[in-house]
């Protein structure tokens, strides 16, 4: 009688980490809920940025631009930014705006200086080519995690660091992707990879980024970020420079009317 009581209570011992596991789903959601609380409590940041567009022959041509963005506060507000060319001359005060929410289609308006009027990007519109370069108007806008279902596939070296590696699948029906698979770090959750696959399931580009380095003792950004695009051969590298954080940006900062002035 003994016996089988010991052999059932190790029975139930055994079971219980098993009926306590997490799905690849659930453990997939975790992580990108804690990298996105480290991203928390930033408040406001503006960057220089230089973009280099790369064509299959290796013909390079150099965009410089500024990024200004405002964390957002509400319940599904996601952040706002506002991103704006400064040369060459030809695209010289062109600026997009972008507002992110976590339950909702996002909001993007393109200036264009030359037709001097304001381009609303429609959402079946978004997975379009950004001012010609390889980020579409998708990859620049926020990344909510509510945007996305995930799944955790595995533990994987990256370097000398240790990376999960999951899969993520947006929510919005006019996404450009089927799902993208990324590699964050386990000590920072700093995303290195991510690879981007087409509507057909097709690998269709790679971003890779590279240089982190930490602001305010806390949030860690990119020196560099490459895209390429595996179907044509193009890529698109983004310099980042002059991160300042805290420089007062307010949501008058973020509206239609700051696009035609943006200089």
């Amino acid at each position: 009688m003994k016996s089988r009581l010991l052999i059932a209570g190790l029975a139930l011992a055994m079971a219980a980490p098993l009926a306590n596991a997490q799905t690849p789903e659930e453990k997939g959601l975790e992580i990108a809920r804690e990298a996105d609380r480290r991203g928390e409590g930033f408040g406001d940041f503006q960057a220089d940025m230089k973009m280099v567009l790369i064509t299959k022959r290796g013909d390079r041509a150099d965009r410089e631009l500024r990024v200004k963005t405002l964390e957002g506060k509400g319940e599904d507000e996601g952040d706002k930014s506002l991103t704006i060319f400064d040369t060459p001359r030809d695209v010289r005060g062109t600026a997009m705006l972008t507002f992110s929410y976590k339950n909702k289609d996002d909001d993007q308006w393109l200036y264009l200086p030359a037709l001097r009027r304001v381009k609303t990007i429609a959402s079946r519109n978004k997975s379009g080519p950004f001012m010609g370069s390889e980020f579409s108007f998708e990859d620049m806008r926020g990344q909510e995690v509510e945007k996305y279902t995930y799944k955790y596939l595995r533990d994987e070296a990256c370097g000398e660091l240790t990376c999960f590696v999951m899969e993520r699948y947006p929510t919005d029906e006019h996404s450009g992707y089927t799902k993208m698979v990324v590699w964050l770090d386990q000590q920072e959750y700093r995303t290195w990879k991510v690879d981007y696959y087409d509507r057909r399931d097709s690998l269709l580009k790679t971003l890779e980024s590279s240089d982190f380095t930490q602001y305010k003792d806390k949030f860690w950004q990119p020196a560099k970020m490459s895209m390429v695009n595996h179907q044509t051969g193009k890529a698109t590298d983004l310099f980042w420079s002059n991160y300042q954080y805290d420089t007062g940006l307010t949501e008058a900062d973020f509206n239609q009317n700051s696009l035609k002035r943006a200089r």
